[in-house]
């Protein structure tokens, strides 16, 4: 598969000052977990919807004639549902988007000790690795494989993915570990709060996190990484939740301390990850752009706006499963039954700091620059000198992101390539 940066149907959207398009089907909302940072989990007491297929398809065929590049199949737990899935991967690379990507909360990884435990596993992986599917993805909590499978409701799971994932390498499919950072996602024992620990032990704390959950989970055998950013603002008893699930469109929306931060809880967790990653590039590929937590920190460090307004409702879009209607994202509520023409701005929202959700955070910040080259030159040269950190490490991370072949996950990690910036 082409580099992204390669590929012109990629680029001619960064010349019209856009950004490649990216749409996030959330095909249903049942789900088998019972993770306390969802409001999906298994045990929450909410309507239970499924998209039509023929409605996904339709929406897939839209978003591609649109210029969309970029899907992602989600829930719920995309997987109960494998065989749809695989059908709408391979309906979306017939109608021209390239890069598909989906995942799962584990629980096909249970009973790892039963007989057909391996050949299952190998069906599952003969039935993705048929399709073009781009990145598929594995969710874990916490470096505790006890904490992880509490968290979830999904026991044995951890030792069953150290068994999958060499079957999954086998029919060229490298996972990604996707991680929803959360309180309790250290080896530790007890969950850190500012409040309690102060600030250089809450810095130390997460850093020690991060670090065990990076060398654990390549342990077991993941060679890439990804972090999901907190979803919520405003930790438990020290403010209102600017954040409501009822309120938004995606129901991965939680109030459980265990996900719930503050502004300056948040900007620390953020500098404990961008000083982490540099540890871990010779052995993992992480996505999570240094540049975009840069930004992060400064925004709850000083209050300064993003340098690149978030992309969603004008290039980014998000699919609820209950109607199928289209909004500018997970959080802001404004159904659409059509994707506006390429270039036009979907809603009434123009620059939205409601979230850091890093599906849509993330390529804003890193593909941003180049957009603003052909649209807005004068601007982003001001942009340059008023920030030459974060454009120091773009520079970087684009050179990182080549020798990660641009996390394509069907090929194996080129480590002599990722190792030029371990400790960078």
């Amino acid at each position: 598969m082409q580099s992204p940066f390669r590929n012109i149907s990629n680029l001619m959207p960064l010349i019209r000052g856009r950004l490649p398009g990216q749409i996030i089907i959330q095909y249903s909302n049942r789900c088998n977990a019972d993770c306390p940072q969802c409001g999906m989990r298994r045990s929450e007491h909410i309507s239970r919807y499924t998209l039509d297929k023929d409605h996904a398809k339709k929406l897939i065929d839209s978003a591609a004639a649109k210029g969309v590049r970029s899907l992602s199949l989600t829930g719920g737990e995309p997987l109960m549902f494998l065989d749809d899935i695989v059908e709408l991967t391979n309906h979306a690379s017939s109608a021209g988007i390239p890069y598909v990507r989906t995942g799962t909360n584990g629980f096909i990884f249970r009973n790892s000790d039963a007989p057909d435990f391996k050949d299952r596993i190998s069906r599952i992986a003969e039935k993705l690795a048929s399709t073009p599917l781009y990145t598929f993805w594995i969710s874990m909590d916490s470096a505790n494989p006890a904490s992880h499978e509490r968290m979830r409701g999904l026991t044995g799971v951890v030792k069953g993915i150290e068994k999958a994932l060499p079957i999954f390498h086998m029919h060229d499919i490298y996972p990604a570990v996707n991680l929803g950072i959360n309180r309790a996602m250290g080896s530790i024992h007890k969950q850190p709060f500012l409040s309690t620990m102060g600030h250089d032990s809450f810095l130390q704390t997460f850093k020690e996190s991060f670090e065990s959950f990076y060398r654990f989970t390549a342990s077991l055998g993941f060679t890439m990484a990804n972090a999901c950013y907190p979803m919520s603002e405003g930790s438990v008893g020290e403010q209102k939740q600017s954040v409501d699930s009822a309120d938004t469109t995606y129901g991965a929306i939680s109030s459980d301390a265990i996900i719930s931060f503050s502004k300056e809880e948040k900007s620390l967790i953020f500098k404990a990850l961008f000083d982490t990653i540099p540890k871990f590039r010779g052995v993992l590929r992480i996505f999570s752009p240094r540049c975009s937590l840069y930004s992060l920190i400064k925004k709850y460090e000083d209050g300064q706006p993003f340098l690149f307004p978030c992309r969603g409702g004008t290039d980014f879009f998000f699919v609820e499963c209950q109607h199928g209607m289209i909004h500018p994202c997970g959080y802001i509520v404004e159904p659409k039954d059509e994707l506006p023409s390429p270039g036009r701005r979907f809603g009434a929202v123009v620059s939205c700091e409601k979230c850091e959700w890093e599906c849509f955070r993330d390529p804003s910040d890193v593909l941003g620059p180049f957009a603003d080259f052909f649209s807005h030159p004068l601007k982003l040269f001001a942009q340059i000198r008023r920030e030459p950190q974060f454009f120091r490490l773009l520079k970087e991370e684009l050179g990182y992101y080549k020798a990660c072949d641009f996390f394509n996950g069907r090929l194996a990690p080129k480590t002599n390539a990722m190792m030029r910036f371990q400790g960078s």
